[in-house]
């Protein structure tokens, strides 16, 4: 790739925490070292007590730490360093803003992309401030940071508060689950090969599963968790997302609306989880006390400073159904949970037996092709076919075998770019196509809030053990329909 032709001045809101200086900086190093940075860009950090000499040893310190070693390049290393400064402002001081309106004048003419690295609670705050400094122009564009919001009405609000300041058109909102690799082949797989773009309905697929499983636990996060819980955190963004990329209808070409449309039809059509469906579609977990990779690791509400009659949940399994004549019949098992066995998102794709079966009876368990789509930790595609098995002896012995792709293989790439990496492109390049629009958050959030009205009344999770697969009903939920999740096969 060329490098970028648009200069910009790229800031973010809470600099010194721990995403802009664990993923975001690093994401920005990386983008130096491919030469895709215009050589007129300028990155600044702003925080509270950001003393500017300080603040730079920190983020390079951070930045040998967060990168590969073989990845430092020295020469590029110094010419980011060079790009990289900040500035110490109290984000609820208006006046404040006004030695960055002097920092942002000395490049006149520049695009300006503010990253709200933040609470979602302050972004109309800062918003404002901006605006009010005369810091915000019509070429703005402005990235807001995952969750936006803790359900439908407050997700309104942080929206309503930012729309007043940028147009629809401006705002980059973040689920780095888009920018993977393996997410958006999600796209050239289904619609640029005949072989998937024929079969990805109702009449060949049986079910589709998502999974995207956690090894770790909360990490320290014990308020911020406990307040979201595993629906919040996941489901809502990155399992959805992913749903939706999986099951939306062709769009009429590959701009961002044209997605996004198909995107939240999908959305709609999502059947609510009512009173009458509850047990059977949907579970919820919390990890107790389990070892993890031969450790000892507590439970949920072992952890530091944990509030011992916690209720939130720490797994969420949900067979979801879409009501349209794509999908119909059709289940979607969505999965995810802190405390599993490994580190694990991947996209299972079951496609239907044929109807009618000449081989040996007791192979006929074999008759059935998946496509697997893994996110992390190895991204690629793996196709399981039924084939012969080979030798004199075996007769017409079937047997299951994958045709896979690595993308690091396959490619030959020494590294899989990380997600931040892409969408931060993007946003520099002005393409939304990776990021979620207003009316997608929200009909998610409705959704998901009909759910979270279940659980309301006080009703426990289920407890698993750390290093399980979760609750003993998820794995229940899909014997009710003859089925296994994947990778207990």
């Amino acid at each position: 790739m060329s490098i970028a032709d648009t200069s910009c001045d790229i800031l973010f809101f809470g600099a010194l925490g721990d995403l802009t200086q664990r993923k975001l900086l690093p994401a920005l190093y990386q983008l130096e070292r491919a030469n895709l940075l215009s050589p007129e860009t300028r990155i600044i950090g702003l925080a509270r007590d950001s003393e500017p000499t300080e603040s730079l040893t920190r983020s390079e310190a951070n930045l040998r730490r967060f990168v590969a070693e073989a990845e430092i390049d020295s020469a590029a290393l110094q010419r980011f360093l060079g790009r990289l400064q900040f500035l110490d402002i109290d984000f609820g001081v208006a006046e404040d803003y006004r030695a960055l309106r002097s920092l942002l004048d000395q490049r006149p003419g520049s695009t300006r992309i503010f990253y709200y690295s933040t609470a979602a609670s302050i972004y109309g705050m800062i918003s404002a401030h901006l605006d009010a400094a005369g810091c915000i122009d019509e070429h703005t564009r402005v990235v807001l940071e995952k969750p936006i919001g803790h359900s439908l009405e407050s997700s309104h609000e942080v929206n309503a508060a930012v729309a007043q300041y940028y147009d629809e058109a401006q705002i980059y909102r973040i689920d780095h689950y888009l920018g993977k690799e393996t997410v958006q082949n999600l796209i050239a797989l289904r619609f640029a090969n005949n072989l998937f773009g024929n079969q990805w309905n109702q009449n060949h697929i049986s079910h589709v599963e998502i999974t995207v499983a956690e090894k770790v636990g909360i990490e320290g996060r014990w308020d911020y968790f406990d307040k979201y819980g595993q629906l919040r955190d996941m489901v809502q963004n990155h399992l959805l997302q992913l749903l939706c990329l999986v099951a939306m209808d062709p769009p009429s070409d590959l701009s961002a609306d044209a997605i996004r449309d198909e995107k939240v039809k999908v959305l709609k059509a999502l059947r609510p989880i009512t009173d009458d469906i509850r047990t059977s579609h949907l579970i919820r977990g919390q990890y107790s006390a389990g070892q993890i990779g031969g450790e000892t690791v507590p439970g949920y509400l072992e952890e530091p400073d944990a509030n011992t009659s916690s209720n939130t949940e720490s797994f969420v399994a949900i067979k979801a159904e879409i009501r349209n004549w794509r999908w119909a019949g059709v289940p979607f098992y969505l999965r995810t949970g802190k405390r599993m066995p490994e580190k694990l998102s991947q996209i299972t794709i079951h496609f239907r037996q044929q109807p009618h079966y000449i081989f040996d009876p007791e192979q006929r368990k074999l008759a059935e092709n998946q496509l697997t789509i893994k996110l992390q930790p190895d991204e690629g595609i793996s196709l399981q076919i039924i084939t012969k098995d080979q030798g004199l002896d075996k007769g017409m012995q079937l047997r299951a075998a994958p045709l896979q792709l690595s993308f690091s293989q396959a490619f030959e790439m020494s590294r899989v770019p990380d997600a931040y990496e892409r969408l931060l492109l993007e946003v520099i390049k002005g393409n939304q196509y990776l990021f979620v629009r207003r009316d997608e958050i929200e009909n998610a959030w409705k959704w998901c809030d009909q759910i979270l009205e279940h659980w309301q009344d006080g009703d426990k999770p289920l407890p698993y053990a750390a290093g399980s697969w979760g609750p003993e009903a998820s794995d229940a939920m899909l014997a009710a329909d003859g089925r296994a999740w994947h990778e207990h096969d």
